[in-house]
């Protein structure tokens, strides 16, 4: 996300080296670039104006202290700035009330709402230990209501029938009297989207909030709409007393303005960034960390975060026991770790949250690993017996054959992951002796070997 301002602020910093202060004359480089760059995001132009008027008055005169170049000093103000731009501080959700605790969901059509509402569930379902029921007030959108019964059910929370001919007050009632006799903590109500915004749209979410009397109402917004979405959440603002806001979508093509629009239109907190497709894909928005990310400084907290909550524990510690053993790295411990990679979000996530000095590597690694890549992995593994996986040595060429054919793959895939596995062998047998300076090197032979099915 935001790319581009990332680039030209890491020119603007380099053009700086040397000066021993910043001054009007040497950051009026610096103030163009963003504010281009700002404008090539989508960022909306009054919040645009603000922004530069801020950090101009900050950066002005600002003195360069001890070991910091002008460069550096400009990052710091203009880090503080975005901080703030998007919210200071992180916004927790909002629950404390008698259960069950009411998220009203709201948004226009193709925002993700429904997604979101699942991804969310879940979230507080493993997270905060809650038990959560959701319930489609959508009336309209053909298959509406059966999608938050398909998304809620892979989420694993508990979902309320609802049928077509129903209207949103009473599938909202009978939800909310439901939630409470089954001793749920919380109720998401997913409401209905407009392909635009239109007053009978408003009137009708106006009468649920009325109605239901939320402990918060969450605007979901396509960080993809750009411009627009300043408009449609100023419309939402305005009908309803929003407490927060979700972006969807922050991990496409998006240019991300919205991320910096938003917060400063609607003057809610932005809570929740959704970051995949998949139901894991949602997480907690962090001012100051994304405002890192832009700036090119990586988001080395939320990587440590990802690590503990996608590594299990148990088999990280089995597969330690097995190494110091002497027992080897087999195709099973390979499979294993790939697997924990995906639940990860997948190399691209993981690196994405590094800095930028990183990009090589990133590069390397074909910027976002595939999923169907690494499904194609797995596939490979999963058509050999048990005894190949434990030595693979035994693989010659009929059983490479057997494992293609059963795969879906040709033999070439079957040896590349071979000569890949064969690599990752090598670096643990040295790391195991203690070689560390030896295993880096072998990493990055390794990641010149590239993936099945990966750019290389």
């Amino acid at each position: 996300m935001l790319d581009n301002l990332t680039q030209r602020l890491a020119k603007v910093v380099k053009t700086l080296r040397g000066q021993a202060r910043l001054t009007e004359e040497n950051i009026a480089d610096m103030l163009r670039e963003v504010r281009m760059a700002l404008l090539e995001a989508d960022v909306a132009l009054p919040v645009v104006k603000d922004f530069i008027a801020r950090v101009k008055e900050k950066a002005v005169g600002h003195e360069v202290i001890g070991s910091l170049t002008p460069g550096q000093a400009l990052v710091g103000v203009v880090h503080r700035e975005l901080t703030e731009l998007m919210g200071g501080a992180k916004a927790e959700l909002n629950l404390a009330c008698q259960p069950p605790a009411i998220i009203l969901m709201s948004g226009l059509q193709g925002a993700g709402k429904t997604t979101t509402t699942a991804k969310l569930g879940k979230w507080l379902k493993e997270r905060q230990k809650k038990k959560v029921l959701a319930v489609s007030c959508d009336v309209y959108r053909p298959a509406a209501i059966e999608q938050l019964k398909t998304v809620s059910a892979q989420a694993g929370i508990d979902f309320f029938p609802a049928a077509p001919g129903q209207k949103p007050a009473e599938i909202a009632a009978a939800a909310l009297d439901y939630a409470r006799r089954h001793f749920h903590d919380v109720l998401f109500v997913d409401t209905a989207g407009r392909l635009a915004i239109d007053e009978a749209m408003m009137q009708e979410i106006r009468e649920l909030h009325a109605q239901l009397k939320p402990i918060e109402t969450l605007f979901v917004v396509d960080a993809m709409l750009g411009q627009d979405a300043v408009n449609t959440a100023k419309a939402f603002n305005e009908a309803l007393p929003l407490t927060g806001v979700i972006l969807t979508k922050l991990d496409g093509d998006a240019r991300g303005g919205a991320a910096l629009s938003v917060r400063h239109v609607t003057g809610k907190p932005l809570k929740f960034a959704g970051v995949g497709e998949k139901l894991a894909g949602i997480e907690e928005f962090h001012p100051e960390r994304m405002a890192s990310r832009i700036l090119g400084m990586g988001d080395i907290l939320g990587l440590v975060e990802e690590a503990q909550r996608g590594v299990d524990q148990e088999k990280a510690q089995d597969f330690v026991k097995k190494m110091k053993s002497g027992k080897g790295f087999d195709l099973n411990d390979f499979k294993d770790q790939i697997g924990q990679m995906r639940s990860m979000g997948g190399i691209g996530a993981l690196l994405d949250k590094l800095p930028a000095q990183f990009g090589a590597l990133a590069q390397q690694a074909g910027g976002q690993v595939e999923d169907k890549a690494v499904r194609r992995i797995e596939g490979i593994i999963n058509s050999m017996t048990p005894a190949e996986r434990a030595k693979p040595e035994i693989i010659k060429a009929s059983r490479k054959r057997r494992i293609a054919a059963g795969a879906g793959v040709q033999v070439q895939e079957v040896n590349r992951l071979l000569n890949q596995f064969e690599q990752s062998q090598k670096m643990m047998k040295q790391f195991t002796k203690g070689g560390m300076a030896k295993m880096m090197r072998g990493m990055k032979g390794l990641m010149g070997g590239g993936m099945p099915g990966l750019p290389r």
